[in-house]
């Protein structure tokens, strides 16, 4: 772990020769854009990655939130996104999953007792889910998959858990066929294997898109996913040119959509 936001006399690049290092500055600049803080905008993520000055890929460990930046330790700052902010959150991790820069890691947390005094948490020294006798609660699995005992495990919601999926499908094809609308609208394929669609502006998304993807009726891995022979939520409609309408209201739950090869029916 090397903390390098510019500024500090230890580099990242000093590490290059051991591994991967971890880049906190990818969380603390995509959390500034899904917030639109300071006039950021998601259509200026069209060049993310080595473009906003961050380490080369093959040399990135990244990550939205961490255990420490998740409660204003370390770096980041305010920015840092994590499931304290749930919309946002799944968003900026379905970004991550879907974009090559890095190698990815995903949080999964325990939730405490927040407390702000003079806007500083009080409580972010507290540890897991603990008895009375300090003995760590057990992660328990409820009916929907997700935990309970106030485990998060945020690896376990769908739209995360299918995002890594989708990473693991779409690996090692190309980012392609960006599109925004100069605001907080956008959208990228992977090759011929993925593609997925953000609507973080303030107004509903209707667009027909270029896909790169072979024709044919696919599942969002988002609003549900491929179930047997049929999708348990939203479906996307590929033409024979590869082209696609997407309709993504901003008050939907989830306002992104994403497609890939394994989700066709």
């Amino acid at each position: 772990q090397v903390i390098d936001l510019g500024g500090e006399p230890i580099k990242g690049s000093d590490y290059f020769g051991n591994g991967r290092v971890t880049e906190f500055k990818y969380g603390a600049k995509l959390g500034t854009v899904i917030r639109k803080w300071n006039g950021e905008k998601m259509a200026y993520l069209k060049n993310w990655g080595e473009g906003w000055g961050f380490v080369p890929s093959d040399r990135a460990l990244v990550f939205v939130d961490n255990h420490d930046n998740q409660r204003g330790h370390g770096a980041g700052g305010a920015s840092i996104l994590t499931f304290w902010d749930p919309r946002l959150y799944k968003m900026a991790v379905g970004f991550m999953l879907a974009h090559p820069y890095g190698f990815t890691r995903v949080m999964s947390s325990f939730r405490w007792p927040r407390s702000f005094v003079n806007g500083r948490d009080v409580n972010d020294w507290i540890g897991p889910p603990s008895n009375s006798d300090g003995s760590t609660k057990p992660v328990t699995i409820n009916a929907d998959t997700t935990c309970g005992n106030g485990w998060v495990c945020e690896h376990r919601w769908r739209q995360i858990k299918n995002m890594v999926i989708f990473r693991n499908v779409v690996d090692g094809q190309p980012f392609s066929n960006w599109w925004d609308n100069g605001s907080n609208q956008v959208a990228f394929g992977r090759g011929n294997k993925g593609f997925i669609v953000f609507n973080n502006d303030d107004w509903s998304l209707n667009v027909t898109l270029q896909t790169g993807l072979p024709a044919g009726t696919y599942c969002d891995v988002i609003s549900g996913q491929k179930k047997g022979d049929s999708c348990t939520a939203v479906e996307v409609h590929v033409a024979a040119d590869g082209v696609a309408n997407f309709l993504i209201s901003n008050e939907d739950e989830d306002p992104f959509i994403a497609i890939h090869v394994d989700a066709k029916l």
